[in-house]
C-alpha cells in the first residue's frame, strides 16, 4: 500500500474515533488516551466541556478520546486490556467487573494518587470501601454514582387518585391496582437490552432474602434454584400476570419506558437517576413532571439496601502515560466545577462530597437522601457478579420478561451457568 494511502486511512480512523491529535511542532505534549462508555448525548456533551476546561488549565496536555457504546464497551474493553495497546485510562463500573480485571493482573493500583490527591477527604467513606478498594488496594477513582428507584408521573398518580406514595409491598400493589383501574399501565419497563430488568430482580431479592444472601448468590455461594430466588421469580411473575407491566417490555429500551411515563401511558418505571438527565433534556421539570420514591419494604427486619452503579476511572497496567492519566483522574474527581458539570449533565450524584448540594434538583436531592438513609449500597446485578455470570443472569431476565411462565426452567439454566462459572 502506498504511504500516502496508509496515512489517509489513519487520519480517517483518528477522526472517526473522536481522537484529537497533538499539533506538529509542540514540545513536551503530555498525552492521555482515554476510552469511555459515555457515548450518548448525556455523556458526550458534559464530558467534552470538562475535558476542554482541563486542557485550558493544563495547556501542556493533549487528551485523545475514544467513546464506545455502553454494551459494546463491555467486550471491547476486555479485549483492549488483554492486548498490547491499552489506553492510558478508561471508564469502568465499580464492583465485580473491576475485581475481574484486577484478578487478571491488567490494572495498576492507584494508592499513590489516593494519597497525593487526598481523596479520602472528598469521597464518602462508604463509596471508598465499596467501590474503590480491591484486594486491599485502590484501583478505581469514582466519578459519579446513581440511585435506582421508582421514577413516576405526579400527574398520572394524581389522576388515578393516588395521594400517598407506597412504602410497603401491600401499598405498592394497591398503587398498581389504582393505576390499572384508571386505564394506565402501572409500570413501564424497556428490557430490549436486558439490563433494565435487573433492578426488579435486585430489589425483590434484597427486600426479601437480604443483602448477605444476595452477596452469596453473586459470588456463587448460593444457587439460583434456592427457595429464596424462586420466591423472587414468583413475586415478579405475579406482577406480570396481573397486567401491571406495559406490554412487550423486550420490544423497548429504557428511554422508551421513560417516554411511556412522560406521555402518561404508564405511571412509573424502575430506573437509575440517569433518567433525570434524559427527561431534563426533553424539557421535563423535576418535581413537576416527574418525581421519585424508593422501592418499598417487603419483609420486616431486612436491612434496607439501595441499588445503583458507581462509574469511575481505572488505569491499565500497560498504560504508556500513567502519570499523565493520574493528573487527569485527580482533576475529574477533585475539581468541583467538573463534578458539578458532570452531575447535572449526566443526571448523577457526584462522587465528591464537597459539591454544592444546590446543584441538585428536588428529585436528585431525594435520591441522595435515600442513599444516605440506606443500610447498604449494593451494585446492580451485572456489576455485582462476574461478567460471565452477568451474561447468564441478564439472559434469564430477558427470557422472563418474554414469558414468565417458564421461570423454573430459566432458574435451572442460570444455575447451570453458575456451576460452570464458579466451578461448583
Amino acid at each position: 500500500m502506498h504511504r500516502k494511502s496508509l496515512l489517509s486511512i489513519v487520519m480517517i480512523l483518528v477522526f472517526a474515533l473522536g481522537i484529537v491529535a497533538p499539533v506538529a511542532g509542540q514540545e513536551e505534549i503530555k498525552q492521555v488516551t482515554i476510552m469511555h462508555y459515555f457515548s450518548d448525548e448525556l455523556g458526550r456533551a458534559p464530558l467534552a466541556q470538562i475535558f476542554s476546561n482541563f486542557m485550558a488549565e493544563h495547556k501542556d496536555f493533549q487528551l485523545l478520546t475514544n467513546p464506545i457504546g455502553h454494551e459494546d464497551f463491555k467486550t471491547t474493553m476486555l479485549i483492549m486490556l488483554a492486548g498490547d495497546e491499552p489506553p492510558d485510562m478508561f471508564s469502568y463500573w465499580a464492583g465485580a467487573r473491576v475485581q475481574f480485571v484486577v484478578d487478571s493482573g491488567r490494572l495498576a493500583p492507584l494508592d499513590d494518587l489516593w494519597q497525593s490527591a487526598n481523596l479520602d477527604s472528598i469521597i464518602p467513606a462508604s463509596l471508598v470501601s465499596g467501590a474503590t478498594i480491591y484486594n486491599g488496594q485502590h484501583y478505581l477513582v469514582p466519578f459519579n454514582y446513581h440511585f435506582a428507584g421508582f421514577f413516576y408521573s405526579p400527574k398520572v398518580f394524581a389522576d388515578a387518585g393516588i395521594t400517598t406514595l407506597p412504602t410497603t409491598w401491600d401499598e405498592f400493589l394497591a398503587t398498581c391496582e389504582a393505576l390499572k383501574a384508571a386505564g394506565v399501565a402501572p409500570i413501564a419497563l424497556g428490557s430490549k437490552n436486558r439490563w433494565p430488568a435487573q433492578f426488579w430482580f435486585d430489589y425483590l431479592l434484597l427486600r426479601t432474602a437480604g443483602p448477605e444472601y444476595r452477596a452469596k448468590l453473586m459470588a456463587g455461594q448460593a444457587a439460583y434454584t434456592d427457595p429464596e430466588v424462586v420466591h423472587v421469580a414468583e413475586m415478579w411473575k405475579d406482577l406480570v400476570d396481573k397486567g401491571y407491566f406495559y406490554p412487550d417490555a423486550n420490544a423497548y429500551d429504557w428511554t422508551d419506558a421513560g417516554d411511556q411515563v412522560a406521555n402518561g401511558e404508564a405511571g412509573m418505571t424502575l430506573m437509575g437517576t440517569w433518567i433525570t438527565g434524559y427527561w431534563n433534556g426533553n424539557g421535563l421539570v423535576a418535581g413537576r413532571d416527574y418525581d421519585v420514591f424508593a422501592f418499598p419494604t417487603i419483609d420486616d427486619g431486612v436491612p434496607v439496601a439501595v441499588v445503583g452503579p458507581v462509574d469511575g476511572w481505572a488505569l491499565p497496567a500497560g498504560a504508556k502515560h500513567p502519570d499523565n492519566a493520574k493528573v487527569l483522574m485527580a482533576y475529574l474527581v477533585s475539581n468541583l466545577d467538573a463534578q458539578a458539570i458532570w452531575a447535572k449533565g449526566q443526571g448523577a450524584l457526584a462522587a465528591n462530597a464537597n459539591v454544592d448540594p444546590t446543584i441538585y434538583s428536588p428529585v436528585m436531592t431525594k435520591a441522595l437522601d435515600y442513599v444516605k438513609a440506606a443500610d447498604t449500597f449494593a451494585f446492580n446485578y451485572d456489576l455485582a457478579t462476574t461478567p460471565p455470570m452477568a451474561e447468564g443472569g441478564l439472559n434469564m431476565f430477558a427470557q422472563f420478561m418474554d414469558d414468565p411462565s417458564g421461570y423454573q426452567d430459566y432458574l435451572a439454566q442460570t444455575e447451570d451457568v453458575a456451576k460452570e462459572v464458579f466451578g461448583k
